[in-house]
């Protein structure tokens, strides 16, 4: 019982966080939930329950997302998807963690430095591959795109609805390529149940502040969220 009130509150939070930043809630719930179960299970319940939230908002915000960078990032990253599948599978559980601090880490000193990737077509093209890496790898796959649309200078509403897009794409091919793999089993479907309310009460929640923010807050926003779940990511690796 402690372990699914844990995990419910998880993906409450997490939700949110998706809802107020467009991103996030892979990277929080990954390693919250590395840390009450395993990070191989942490991986795959965030993309159980998280599924449902992209599509929801990637159609109701249809008109908002750029579904041509969309697309071509879906693309890209169904060629990096099998590399993060045997990382998934054969990486010890210390190295995934590892990879997720590195990831947002990295991301946090992108957006705050303001750096600016490529974002032509090889640029968008490299984003995808290691979006696909990510996906099955270690389930943070938020961070690069988040990079790449603040060098386009997207508008937190075509930024929220155009990564809900991405991440629609690559979360229903990396759910594909968990159970082809054997890596969702009975008891993550039974707990995925149980959490699976949170969703639409955080996105709720979220969704008020996020109507009530500029460009310029939102901007912290990301990049105290990028803080926030490093943070997390690391204290999951010290565990």
């Amino acid at each position: 019982m402690v372990v699914l009130l844990t995990v419910f509150g998880i993906v409450l939070l997490g939700a949110f966080a998706q809802a107020v930043s467009g991103f996030g809630y892979a990277m929080l719930t990954v390693p919250l939930l590395a840390a009450a179960i395993d990070p191989r299970s942490a991986i795959v319940l965030s993309a159980l329950t998280g599924i449902g939230l992209t599509l929801t908002v990637a159609v109701r915000e249809r008109g908002f997302a750029r579904w041509r960078v969309a697309a071509a990032l879906n693309a890209a990253a169904l060629l990096g998807l099998p590399a993060g599948l045997l990382v998934l599978a054969y990486a010890p559980e210390r190295l995934l963690s590892a990879l997720i601090v590195v990831v947002v880490l990295g991301c946090v000193a992108l957006v705050w430095s303001g750096t600016r990737i490529r974002t032509g077509p090889v640029g968008l093209g490299a984003v995808g591959v290691l979006v696909g890496v990510l996906t099955a790898a270690t389930g943070t796959n938020g961070p690069p795109l988040v990079a790449a649309f603040h060098s386009l200078g997207y508008d937190p509403r075509t930024f929220r609805a155009t990564l809900a897009a991405t991440f629609s794409g690559t979360g229903l091919v990396g759910l594909a390529g968990f159970l082809l793999t054997g890596q969702v089993h009975a008891d993550l479907v039974r707990i995925s149940l149980v959490a699976l309310p949170a969703v639409p009460l955080g996105w709720w929640l979220g969704n008020l502040l996020f109507h009530r923010i500029d460009p310029v807050v939102f901007r912290r926003i990301v990049l105290v969220g990028l803080l926030g779940s490093a943070g997390t990511a690391l204290t999951a690796l010290a565990g």
